[in-house]
């Protein structure tokens, strides 16, 4: 709980910080507080959509929650925003997930 205060701190001098919505949501993962989570996976990619980290783990969320095809769609969204940035690590990674999730 105290990582998640002092984020929740930081983020009121910082509001639209994506980097510390992205921990603050990894926080409540870890809590499995997967509606909190998901709210901000949801808000992170909804104003900063080339938060290309968000889209794993909002993607593996879904998994988790059986929603499959959702989470196909959010790791096909994130391998096309890896591939617009050149990001290739990230696009690699999204890709296995993807691959694992429809095979």
């Amino acid at each position: 709980m105290d990582r998640i205060i002092k984020l929740k701190a930081f983020l009121e001098r910082q509001p639209n910080d994506s980097f510390l919505k992205h921990a603050l949501a990894l926080e409540f993962v870890k809590l499995q507080d997967d509606a909190t989570a998901r709210m901000l996976f949801d808000e992170i990619l909804a104003t900063d959509p080339g938060y290309i980290g968000s889209y794993y783990h909002l993607a593996k969320l879904l998994e988790r929650q059986g929603e499959t095809t959702l989470a196909a769609a959010v790791y096909e969204r994130g391998v096309a925003v890896a591939i617009a940035a050149g990001d290739n690590h990230s696009k690699n990674e999204l890709q296995m997930a993807l691959d694992e999730l429809t095979d």
